[in-house]
């Protein structure tokens, strides 16, 4: 403002000017700082002359919780931190849903970039969207490229978690009865195994056959039979065409309106263009005008229109789907009203027989080894920014939530925060989850339109960057917000009251 009036402008402009100024700083800082594009990948390797940690006893250890993408990028940075750790793993390799719950034909949704590790770039022979059976080749690259495999234990199925002094040690019981003392423990259960079933009037005496997406492994479940498939996700699509080319007809019911995108847009993976610096608002706009281009309206196929902006909302990469629909192959039905012995009965009055029912329904959050200790909210367990707990120590839960695309970067950056909290917590007297609640941190919400919590890549690395930060400066932080003369000492939660915290905390 100083320097316009010195410039001669009238005040009216200069206050303008100054308010130009302000807006532009503002919206700098918000889609410039506060969200972050997504950082190349780089290969990394083990340290040299890194100590051999064989030999640490079990207590001094961390236990990671399953060996899926998120829990194999924990594992590599622990590696590289030299942080003591084992790897319990319930199935007889690594991969988890990608070696677990992957049907034919199955292609990532994102793309090559947006999906690999953020420390080890995928191959250049990669296509921009690799099949299942790459993806697990990728996978097991990565494990052998950082030793992981020396750190995996097969067949440990995690039953219980219990912290010992407050989270100082935890008592680790497997399916086997076997109890080991490790120092601390990181859930990476995943999120998409737990399958959600809706249930209908009509459900216990139906004689039509169902079964869940995950169940789905072969077209030839589909031969001779008359499907419905009920949901929207990518499951739902990818099944609804595969039974549009096996099956004797395919159906596909939807309760409300979904946004289907195309794999590629200007000669692009579709995910590639969403930018960092521009609002929602913008590229929901511009996605939309793309969209109308290229499909017209949903209802000229027999849609719902979605009655939600585009990034409320897990979306659905499919064409296929769109286009069988046009050719007659995939019939478009509203929502299931109820089950008759043979027959599905819909909202609008209508009906149809039916063989097959497959529900691409979505998954519950489920933490069956640790329920007893984390609060559930709405789906969602009250973990401080979807990873710390409140008042335990060394007690994390790493992956849960709908990344809008991709994982493989955010899981990368995460991890090295993650690998940051665990070293600082050897530093700090208070759990770091008590310190981070009395500044602030919450736990995630469910997005408008959606009980999942959707991770949008760009704010998740401006956090990331933030949160190194924030856990350099967390003994500070613990010097000025606890005093021994004026907090008391935490209560150890309960099963019936999972997250007891002081009132001087909470």
């Amino acid at each position: 403002l100083a320097a316009a009036l010195l410039a001669g402008l009238p005040l009216g402009w200069a206050a303008a000017a100054a308010l130009l100024l302000c807006a532009l700083l503002v919206y700098a800082f918000k889609y410039c700082v506060l969200r972050r594009p997504q950082p190349p990948a780089r290969l990394l390797h083990l340290p040299e002359g890194a100590p051999d940690l064989s030999g640490v006893p079990s207590r001094q250890r961390m236990c990671v919780v399953g060996a899926g993408f998120a829990g194999l990028s924990v594992s590599a940075e622990f590696s590289r931190r030299s942080i003591p750790f084992d790897t319990l793993e319930q199935d007889t390799q690594i991969g988890g849903n990608w070696h677990q719950a992957v049907y034919p034909g199955v292609h990532i949704i994102s793309s090559k970039s947006t999906t690999q590790y953020g420390d080890f770039p995928m191959p250049d022979s990669y296509p921009d969207f690799p099949s299942a059976r790459q993806v697990m080749d990728y996978l097991h690259a990565y494990a052998r490229h950082f030793r992981l495999l020396d750190h995996i234990q097969f067949g440990k199925k995690v039953v219980r978690l219990d912290p010992v002094e407050g989270g100082r040690t935890w008592n680790v019981t497997l399916e086997s009865g076997e109890c080991i003392e490790y120092k601390g423990v990181v859930v990476c259960n995943g999120h998409d195994w737990c399958p959600r079933v809706p249930r209908y009037p009509g459900s216990d005496t139906t004689k039509i056959a169902s079964l869940h997406s995950r169940q789905y492994k072969d077209p030839k479940q589909l031969h001779g039979k008359r499907v419905l498939v009920v949901g929207g996700g990518n499951s739902g699509c990818d099944i609804a065409v595969a039974a549009s080319e096996h099956a004797v007809s395919s159906s596909i019911s939807l309760r409300r309106g979904y946004w289907f995108l195309p794999r590629t847009m200007l000669g692009r993976p579709t995910v590639e263009i969403f930018q960092h610096w521009l609002p929602h608002w913008v590229q929901d706009k511009i996605i939309r005008f793309g969209l109308w281009t290229v499909f017209g309206s949903y209802s000229s196929h027999g849609l719902q229109e979605p009655r939600y902006n585009f990034f409320d909302h897990p979306v659905s990469v499919s064409c296929s789907m769109l286009q069988s629909i046009k050719l007659g192959r995939i019939t478009p039905r509203p929502a299931i009203a109820s089950l008759a012995e043979h027959e599905v009965h819909f909202v609008d009055g209508s009906s149809m027989p039916v063989d097959l029912l497959i529900f691409a329904t979505g998954y519950h959050v489920a933490l069956p080894m640790m329920e007893h200790l984390v609060e559930f909210k709405d789906g969602v367990p009250q973990m401080l920014n979807g990873v710390t707990h409140p008042t335990l120590r060394n007690c994390y839960i790493f992956g849960l939530g709908q990344a809008r695309y991709g994982a493989g970067p955010l899981f990368t950056a995460g991890a090295s925060v993650l690998a940051d909290t665990v070293q600082m917590q050897e530093r700090l007297e208070q759990p770091v989850g008590r310190l981070l609640r009395q500044m602030g941190a919450r736990p995630k919400r469910p997005a408008p339109a959606t009980s999942e919590v959707i991770i949008d890549p760009h704010v998740a690395f401006g956090q990331a960057m933030i949160g190194h930060w924030i856990v350099a400066f967390l003994p500070y932080f613990e010097r000025y917000l606890f005093r021994p003369d004026r907090d008391p000492p935490l209560h150890p939660p309960t099963p019936d009251n999972p997250s007891a915290i002081p009132a001087s905390a909470s």
